[in-house]
């Protein structure tokens, strides 16, 4: 039978090896450092885009290891507002995404301020604002009142590996969390982000949402170690890239022992690479402000500049007439000529032929 992380004697004191999570936590958080540094350089500007990507990848990621795709477009106009950034308004995010988008937003903006049972709630009811998930209706704004399994589907049949405690449990294991999560303690504070992950988890409060409400908290506490509420760089992006590895170390640590040293490595490598990965795409902001600085006086027409714009901020699939005379509600002769403007002017490249025409940035 299944011994669960909650049933061994003496949890949740958690333990680890000091001396190996000590090496990786100090290189995480000079990685970490090195990166705020870096951005902290640039202007106002150049960070909110580059905080406005990366709160885009969050979310949307976020929701995707759940199995939810969201529309990144909605996400990105939703995020531009609450960020105060001018961005082509076309799109209109739903009121779900509305909801998504407070929550994490209140998390990072307001991340010195405690975590209390009302807060948790009201970001649940944020999450799920009709009382649906999917088609199925659940228990919102509140603790869940049944049990707790996660199943997969190995061999071509369902499995369950992790049951969470009986909901009777839930609110005294919770009362513990948040006073642990709320106490100035001695402990360091991205030790702290990896430690309430995966509490969190093993607590799984909610009728639906855990994962989702799990990674915000964890936004909060980078945060908090940070001690800013700019955000460049998403961990959810990351994990989506290794969700079987995310789920894997999940599972090894939830039916284990109290030693979750294999968990913490876990969190700060997948940590690192989260941010590696971020410098990259910090790049493609800072080449998107010097072409600005660059052609501004060139590219004087609104529908160009938003095209180019778009390109930068990664638009999906290629770039066509069709699509261009489809954003803007304009002919495709209007779209043709305004690309190839951009061609003619050096700016852009015409690519394929025919059908396949499309055009990128030079």
């Amino acid at each position: 039978m299944v011994k669960y992380i909650y049933q061994n004697d003496g949890y949740p004191h958690f333990f680890w090896d000091k001396t190996e999570i000590l090496n990786i936590l100090t290189n995480t958080a000079s990685l970490q450092g090195r990166f705020l540094g870096k951005m902290q350089q640039f202007g106002f500007g150049i960070q909110q885009d580059a905080m406005l990507n990366a709160l885009t990848e969050e979310i949307t990621r976020s929701s995707e290891i759940e199995g939810e795709i969201l529309n990144s477009e909605q996400v990105r106009s939703s995020l531009a507002v609450h960020l105060d950034i001018n961005i082509s308004k076309e799109t209109v995010p739903s009121y779900r995404i509305e909801g998504v988008v407070r929550t994490v937003m209140d998390a990072v903006q307001n991340f010195k301020k405690p975590l209390s049972k009302k807060r948790l709630f009201g970001w649940h009811a944020s999450l799920f604002p009709t009382g649906f998930s999917g088609m199925n209706s659940i228990r919102t704004g509140k603790f869940r009142d049944g049990g707790m399994q996660i199943v997969s589907n190995r061999y071509g049949q369902d499995s369950v590996y992790y049951e969470a405690p009986a909901a009777k449990f839930v609110p005294g294991q919770m009362a513990d969390y948040l006073e642990w999560f709320n106490t100035d303690g001695n402990e360091n504070p991205l030790l702290k982000a990896a430690v309430s992950h995966l509490w969190f988890v093993i607590i799984h409060p909610f009728e639906d949402g855990n994962g989702r409400l799990t990674r915000t908290i964890s936004e909060m506490l980078l945060a908090r170690a940070e001690n800013t509420s700019l955000r460049f760089y998403s961990m959810s992006a990351q994990i989506q890239k290794e969700k079987k590895g995310y789920y894997q170390i999940l599972e090894q640590t939830t039916t284990g022992g109290l030693d979750i040293t294999a968990w913490l490595k876990w969190f700060f490598e997948c940590l690192c690479r989260s941010i590696e990965t971020s410098e990259e795409a910090a790049g493609n902001v800072i080449r998107k402000a010097v072409f600005w600085q660059r052609n501004a006086l060139v590219v004087k027409n609104k529908t160009q500049q938003d095209i180019i714009n778009r390109l930068f901020d990664g638009f999906q699939g290629n770039l066509t007439s069709g699509k261009v005379a489809k954003i803007y509600k304009i002919s495709q002769d209007t779209a043709t000529r305004l690309l190839t403007d951009l061609v003619e002017k050096g700016l852009f490249k015409v690519q394929g032929g025919g059908r396949s025409t499309h055009y990128i940035l030079k």
